[in-house]
């Protein structure tokens, strides 16, 4: 049984005015999606469009601070915990409003001269209050390794990393995203290592390696990994978070032929 996909509307039918984005992802054949960053649009309003399309969101990020300014994510950054708190706060409120499960939080930036041990020491803590907010309402918190390649300085980046800080933070609901993109561009060997963290994967998401296009071009076999999700019983969505080579309708073959090929 091929996974079950979700399309992230932060990357995929961005053709479209935002609104428009979850009936166009509906009629693709979608019954799921991601939000990066849904700020900009009121908590109500996401929920209706998400209801008149008749899907399910299954994840959306924590407010990552000042974008535009070059910031990627608040849970690490010294002197920067309330604002992190706040974040949790806002996030909640979306995620109530549209029976969101999962929220993740990005880890923010690292300068050249900053200090490791205490970004860690921060992203710890602060994770742990996250994941014991989440917990009150049953959600899951999700950190995710990125690769230094998209995001120069970014202070999560290898899978032994993040299932490390997850054994510190020591909250169940505290899981690791493991994007095959990000993995495979910083370490490979993607499907020795999801053996390996099966147990603390809490979401998987894909894209074409190594132009983050779709799925069905590049150096990642993924008809053999969605394969493996299978095998391993992983139940959860497979978030597509790719930019679409000549828009996002145009390329979503991939997807009707990797379910041909399961049902053959």
């Amino acid at each position: 049984m091929m996974p079950k996909f979700a399309t992230n509307l932060g990357m995929l039918f961005t053709e479209l005015p935002f609104e428009r984005r979850f009936a166009a992802a509906a009629r693709n054949g979608f019954k799921a999606t991601e939000l990066l960053f849904p700020y900009d649009h009121a908590p109500r309003d996401i929920a209706k469009w998400l209801a008149d399309s008749g899907l399910q969101n299954r994840g959306l990020n924590l407010w990552p601070g000042d974008f535009a300014a070059g910031e990627r994510g608040l849970a690490s950054l010294p002197g920067r915990e309330r604002d992190f708190c706040a974040a949790v706060t806002r996030a909640l409120e979306y995620a109530e409003a549209t029976k969101t499960p999962t929220l993740h939080a990005m880890a923010g930036l690292v300068a050249p001269t900053g200090d490791r041990a205490t970004h860690r020491a921060v992203y710890i803590e602060n994770l742990r209050f996250a994941a014991r907010e989440l917990a009150k309402t049953g959600r899951t918190l999700l950190i995710e390794p990125i690769n230094p390649r998209d995001i120069p300085g970014y202070f999560l980046n290898t899978q032994a990393d993040a299932h490390a800080i997850v054994g510190e933070v020591a909250e169940a609901n505290l899981k690791v995203q493991m994007d095959f993109y990000h993995a495979q561009i910083v370490e490979g060997d993607l499907a020795i290592k999801f053996r390996k963290h099966f147990n603390n994967i809490g979401h998987v998401q894909i894209a074409g390696v190594p132009d983050r296009h779709e799925p069905d071009e590049g150096e990642v076999e993924y008809g053999y990994l969605l394969r493996l999700l299978d095998e391993m019983g992983y139940a959860g969505w497979v978030g597509c978070e790719y930019r679409p080579r000549a828009g996002t309708e145009a390329g979503l073959g991939w997807m009707r032929r990797m379910s041909e090929a399961e049902s053959r």
